[in-house]
């Protein structure tokens, strides 16, 4: 049964065999006969770390460009001024940032069970699983339209100037179309990464995002709509992805196992898959909110504008590292699923290992570029001398949170592709809000390192949650993540008659 693939393997009787041309039935098979010899390891690690960048390339170039869209938004609104750049920051976010936090959580739930639905080749089930998805997206979406609408208030009440509230609602209100739109493609392209098709949507993104620059440039600069224009603007571009997205899986080969027409089964069995949708929700939330909070809380210190401009700046930069590391993230997950769903634990157990070796190498790179190049990344954003100064004063907390960045999403990946989205997030409530945001205040509001000082309790309460992750990572019972996996399926996507657990 396959002994073939991998038994040449595990005798040493031939030094010239390719692991990476072997399946992963065939490494799992060789990965189970102890002891593995030292000889085999660097093998075995290329191998995984082929498969890891074939899926991860494009990802990471999708999840980069679709977050430069929003990116390149806000440079050319940090050119209408300094109070412009104020209130969109705030409202990316406040408002923004706040739905996209709701809409990738639940997202990931997507990422777990069409993940493992792929591995266990219960192809149809994914096309419903995106369906009921794209439903409670949108359900959230006309929830969250309200408080997009209602912006000015809300950012006024928790401290916002008047001044800086008011530019913020214009942008918010501005970005309700992309709501519904983000709401759309956050499951489609998840339910298409699942089943390892990624190299499409990289060159969606890329398309749309140099069409989306020109059209920034156009509204902004040529026909001078200001800050609502470039909002509108982002909201326009955000549906062409929309678009090209969804015509791919209904007209594309690749997707006629697995989208097979739209279903009333959607409506089915929908209060298992919103349970593990609320816990992913909460889990990302925490996570990308806690980051989001930095922002907001410097904006009640003294000197609000330099000081929000400052960290809206270097939380940039730290967002896209955030997309690079997303997008290995998202290969994590797949990767880890995938192998669950097919019955292979000790293939995901050897992608954990590959990817964080593979993404601690890239933050230290990633650090270093910070700290040499801090002047020039702040002038790409402003010309202002102060603004420039504080940003560079802020770069080495800025290297410390892209190395720590190179640990923590990669390991919530771990947790995504595994369907541990419940117990991370009781982690991240405590790490983050019952440790590492009191510790902020406290140094930011009763000592003199003012924004710093708030930074330095987020870098604390990461640490935190990185460590934790790493201690329930490394004390996880592959096998049983099998049987639960098996288990998540039939609730969750009503996939009867399961057996995962074959051979394992």
């Amino acid at each position: 049964m396959g002994s073939e693939e991998y038994q040449p393997l595990l005798l040493g009787l031939n030094s010239h065999a390719r692991i990476p041309d072997l399946s992963s039935f065939a490494v799992e098979e060789f990965l189970a006969h102890k002891p593995v010899a030292v000889r085999w390891w660097p093998r075995l690690f290329g191998w995984e770390s082929r498969l890891l960048w074939l899926l991860s390339g494009s990802s990471i170039v999708a999840s980069i460009f679709n977050y430069m869209l929003s990116f390149v938004t806000l440079m050319f609104t940090g050119h209408l001024g300094a109070l412009e750049l104020a209130g969109a920051s705030i409202a990316s976010v406040g408002i923004q940032g706040l739905a996209y936090g709701i809409m990738l959580g639940m997202a990931s739930a997507v990422q777990t069970v069409c993940g493992q639905a792929y591995g266990a080749k219960k192809y149809k089930a994914m096309g419903i699983i995106c369906q009921r998805a794209i439903i409670l997206h949108l359900g959230a979406a006309v929830l969250l339209t309200f408080l997009y609408w209602f912006s000015g208030p809300f950012l006024r009440a928790i401290g916002q100037s008047d001044s800086i509230s008011a530019q913020g609602q214009i942008f918010a209100r501005g970005l309700i179309l992309q709501l519904y739109a983000f709401a759309i493609s956050c499951p489609m392209q998840r339910f298409l990464q699942a089943q390892n098709i990624v190299n499409p949507l990289a060159y969606m993104a890329v398309g749309v995002f140099f069409l989306h620059v020109l059209l920034t440039w156009l509204v902004v600069y040529v026909l001078d709509y200001g800050l609502l224009g470039a909002a509108l603007t982002l909201s326009f571009s955000w549906w062409i992805l929309v678009v090209v997205i969804a015509l791919y899986i209904l007209l594309s080969p690749s997707c006629k196992e697995t989208w097979t027409g739209f279903s009333s089964k959607a409506f089915k069995g929908m209060w298992p898959y919103f349970k593990l949708t609320v816990a992913s929700a909460v889990m990302l939330c925490l996570e990308i909110w806690y980051n989001q909070g930095l922002v907001l809380i410097s904006g009640l210190l003294s000197n609000p504008t330099i000081s929000l401009d400052s960290i809206s700046i270097c939380m940039n930069y730290l967002n896209w590292d955030m997309q690079f590391m997303l997008g290995l993230s998202a290969a994590t997950s797949v990767r880890v699923s995938n192998e669950l769903g097919a019955s292979h634990p000790k293939v995901a157990k050897l992608s954990v290992l590959v990817v964080n070796t593979n993404s601690i190498i890239i933050s230290i790179f990633f650090s270093a570029i910070i700290l040499i190049f801090k002047v020039g990344l702040s002038k790409l954003f402003t010309n202002d001398a102060e603004v420039i100064e504080a940003v560079s004063n802020l770069t080495p907390l800025l290297a410390i949170s892209v190395f720590l960045n190179g640990i923590q999403p990669i390991l919530s990946g771990v947790a995504i592709g595994s369907g541990w989205q419940a117990i991370v997030a009781y982690v991240n409530l405590a790490t983050y809000y019952l440790i590492g945001l009191p510790i902020g205040c406290v140094l930011g509001f009763k000592t003199s390192l003012g924004v710093a000082g708030i930074w330095w309790g987020m870098i604390i309460g990461v640490l935190l949650q990185t460590v934790t992750l790493i201690i329930l990572t490394a004390r996880t019972d592959w096998n049983a993540e099998v049987s639960k996996a098996a288990e998540r399926l039939r609730n969750s996507a009503n996939v009867e008659n399961l057996n995962l657990l074959e051979d394992v």
